[in-house]
């Protein structure tokens, strides 16, 4: 099992930038993707980014694709979300996830095995 602890939230203003962490610790040998999901008020947990862990390539939700980068540290088994023209919709609590298992695909929450607690990122206008 792998447990996660996000790191770097909080409050800032449209148009600022912020960066995410996420460190991994337990069975990091087993990770396959990590991955940063949001969860609006009142509304489902969505997709926002994901990274294959061996090769590094990331995946992105359409409406972040142009403002967020996601980056891993292996040696630190940390995973990377920078963000940049934060708007007042980005406003969530932002959620790490590991996927240890292998699935054809990794921006499903279905697709994800262990869960940080969230941290929260509100965007003021």
């Amino acid at each position: 099992q792998v447990q996660l602890v996000e790191s770097g939230g909080g409050l800032v203003r449209a148009g600022d930038s912020l960066k995410l962490s996420c460190a991994a610790s337990g069975r990091t040998d087993s990770l396959y993707s990590m991955g940063w999901f949001r969860q609006q008020a009142g509304k489902d947990r969505e997709f926002v980014v994901s990274i294959s862990w061996g090769d590094g390539r990331g995946y992105y939700a359409s409406s972040v694709k142009d403002r967020c980068t996601i980056s891993r540290d292996n040696t630190k088994n940390t995973v990377y979300l920078q963000m940049g023209n934060l708007k007042p919709e980005d406003t969530a609590v932002y959620f790490c996830a590991a996927q240890t298992h292998y699935r054809r695909s990794n921006y499903y929450v279905g697709d994800f095995d262990s869960w940080g607690q969230g941290t929260q990122v509100t965007v003021s206008s």
